[in-house]
């Protein structure tokens, strides 16, 4: 294992900004720290990094306590939101920071440089100072300064919003190459589900401090533990209802849009009611006629995308569904007219409201 939290916690006065958070990583794995402003995340970085003291907590590298260690003693590289180089140095001289400060030889430095330069696709920028690289270039530089060390661990605080979404894409998919090719272990803070989804390994979804689902992009994305994580990751439909009926078989809920759902007994928990149904937008079927699973509604809205379209409904009741299906289709539905919606039970998640 090279990496472990246990029961971290950081608190300012009264206000929980972690709480009781715990993971661990072994050796190569990536993890996304993912959430919205103020989750925590940052702060949870920060203190792996040894910026911030845990109020409460341990954090383990390779075995070794470094809660109370200050960041030169922890075997860690940290790539910056603003990239934070030196502007008055080269690029050359920022990516030899770390080792200048570690004392390593000078002629072992110039071969660690030479080699982060190839691989960070830096050559003929060594002479350059920060204000003449373009935004992926000093991100490149950043990464290169982190790496050059030979990290223990790889900290990433949001080190791609800086860049424009093709750049974002891009960059994020070359940086997990060159973390997988060099078996780092790392922690990547990021608002953005889908550079998460795409490069980790893990994802924790963090909210008001504490994490609310740990899994893989499939996991929280398919089966969302908690109605946050669903409404958090992707689109989803909420539908209100209520358990109508149970058996061994099969749990019953009568939709308030009049429509009735019949689920495996494994997806409603025994003690709910009143409860708020679930689905992905690509999960939903249309059809001109009625089915099994399916609530009948009015096309509100049809968007073309390209290759998929977006139809909303307007549902009795109130509620709207949002359907996606094959953008060469969309042209068969109008605005106005009666479809029927399928929602596929697997697919189906259950809260409690």
């Amino acid at each position: 294992m090279e990496i472990e939290l246990r029961n971290l916690a950081k608190a300012y006065g009264a206000v929980q900004v972690v709480n009781d958070l715990s993971f661990s990583l072994d050796k190569g794995e990536m993890i996304a720290l993912l959430g919205p402003s103020g989750c925590g995340k940052t702060t949870t970085l920060r203190m792996v990094a040894g910026f911030i003291k845990p109020s409460a907590g341990e954090i383990l590298l390779r075995g070794r306590d470094v809660t109370g260690l200050p960041p030169h003693k922890r075997d860690t590289g940290l790539v910056f939101q603003n990239y934070a180089l030196f502007p008055h140095m080269t690029v050359a001289e920022n990516i030899a920071f770390g080792l200048v400060r570690r004392g390593v030889p000078r002629d072992e430095q110039k071969v660690r440089i030479a080699a982060m330069i190839d691989k960070l696709k830096l050559t003929g920028l060594e002479g350059r100072y920060p204000k003449q690289l373009s935004g992926g270039q000093q991100q490149r530089v950043a990464v290169a300064r982190a790496l050059v060390i030979n990290p223990a661990i790889l900290l990433l605080d949001e080190p791609f919003s800086n860049l424009d979404a093709k750049l974002r894409e891009s960059t994020g998919i070359e940086l997990r190459r060159i973390q997988r090719e060099l078996g780092l272990t790392s922690i990547f803070v990021t608002h953005d589900q889908s550079e998460a989804m795409a490069i980790a390994d893990k994802i924790a979804v963090m909210n008001g401090g504490i994490i609310e689902q740990l899994g893989s992009a499939t996991e929280i994305y398919e089966a969302p533990a908690t109605r946050f994580v669903a409404e958090f990751i992707g689109k989803a439909n909420f539908l209100n209802g209520s358990v109508a009926e149970r058996s061994a078989s099969g749990v019953a809920i009568d939709l308030e849009s009049d429509g009735r759902l019949v689920l495996p007994a494994a997806k409603v928990r025994p003690e709910l009611r009143d409860v708020e149904v679930m689905i992905r937008p690509e999960n939903v079927a249309l059809s001109a006629s009625p089915t099994e699973n399916a609530v009948a509604g009015v096309v509100e809205v049809v968007s073309y995308q390209g290759a998929t379209a977006h139809v909303i409904m307007r549902l009795p009741g109130g509620q709207s569904l949002i359907a996606e299906c094959r953008g060469r289709d969309a042209g068969a539905l109008k605005p106005g007219e009666r479809v029927h919606a399928t929602l596929d039970p697997q697919f189906v998640a259950v809260f409690g409201r």
